[in-house]
């Protein structure tokens, strides 16, 4: 990778639309909390936590994810959590961050759902002061869980509604298609929140269309699976959907055996709007940066395609128009100072 470039991708403003926070979860953090919250782990250290991650299918990965979660009991866990994710954010240029959460991962264990979004909350305020950085709080239902669980944390949400800006549909995606939770998210927009959807990861194109249609999602989480579907494609690049695309992720969780086979530069020549993410980078070996850098090389992307990622990401957002040409109008300052290719 020329030396140029990189400095490019290092330092230009980015957003980022597809990051599970509990999946920032790094192994020192999480043994730190266990001896805190007095959790026993199976694991003797963080370094062969670490090695554990060796992931055959997104369910292998959920198995590790859920046990870590574990240890995530009080507020100032939650605070914590998502201020060493902000901090990373800040060092990786992240100027806003949309994150996911998964109340139901913890209220099923008997922790409040009061108590993990107020955490969340603190640390968010607390970042926009220290560091400037705008953030944005997505609930996400899980889908391998019932509709009813679901509604249940809808309503328990509906206190908080002024922190949240949308809901999400996660974890295992094979045999959980979105038709599962359309009343749901019918209720969820009747309480006025915009949706988004996992969809394309590991199940079919025919799960984004359920995502677009009965879950009215105006987000595709992942998505990468839409090539296989050309009307699909066209619906999406005529609409602008954004796709929040996360390379890493795909390749420790197999869609993709290796980087260097991901369709990434594909979508974006179909005229897709492809955002890059770390989805759950504790875990997958990579944050934002890291995901963008390695992406580059694997696939050769050059300065106007890192730029149309990063301003795509902006785009796709749920910002309000101003705060969105804002920051584009960053990206636009700090690009002019180089050569694009």
């Amino acid at each position: 990778m020329h030396r140029t470039i990189e400095n490019f991708i290092r330092n230009i403003p980015k957003a980022e639309l597809h990051l599970h926070i509990e999946g920032t979860l790094e192994p020192e953090l999480m043994f730190r909390i266990a001896a805190r919250n007095g959790v026993a782990l199976p694991f003797d250290s963080a370094e062969q936590l670490r090695a554990a991650y060796d992931f055959s299918d997104l369910q292998s990965f959920l198995d590790i994810y859920y046990q870590g979660m574990s240890v995530l009991q009080q507020e100032q866990d939650f605070f914590e959590l998502t201020s060493c994710y902000l901090d990373k954010a800040q060092e990786d240029r992240i100027r806003h961050a949309e994150i996911f959460f998964d109340p139901q991962g913890h209220t099923e264990r008997g922790v409040s759902f009061e108590t993990v979004i107020t955490g969340i909350r603190r640390a968010q305020l607390d970042a926009e002061k220290r560091h400037g950085i705008s953030s944005r709080l997505i609930l996400c239902f899980l889908r391998h869980l019932s509709t009813e669980s679901a509604l249940e944390t809808l309503l328990q949400a509906l206190p908080f509604r002024d922190w949240i800006s949308a809901v999400g549909l996660d974890s295992s995606e094979a045999g959980n298609p979105p038709e599962k939770f359309s009343h749901v998210f019918q209720r969820a927009h009747a309480e006025g929140f915009p949706a988004v959807a996992h969809a394309g990861e590991e199940g079919p194109p025919d799960y984004i269309w359920q995502a677009l249609d009965l879950l009215k999602a105006s987000r595709i989480d992942h998505g990468v699976r839409c090539l296989e579907d050309e009307r699909l494609v066209q619906r999406l690049a005529a609409g602008r959907v954004p796709l929040t695309v996360c390379p890493l992720s795909n390749v420790r969780l197999r869609v993709f055996g290796s980087l260097g086979e991901h369709n990434l530069k594909r979508m974006l020549e179909r005229g897709l709007c492809i955002t890059i993410n770390s989805d759950d980078p504790a875990y997958f070996g990579g944050y934002l940066t890291d995901n963008f850098l390695a992406v580059q090389r694997a696939l050769d992307l050059g300065h106007r395609e890192i730029r149309q990622l990063v301003e795509n990401s902006f785009a796709g957002s749920f910002l309000e128009a101003g705060q969105k040409q804002a920051y584009l109008d960053e990206v636009s300052a700090y690009c002019a100072g180089f050569q694009e290719d």
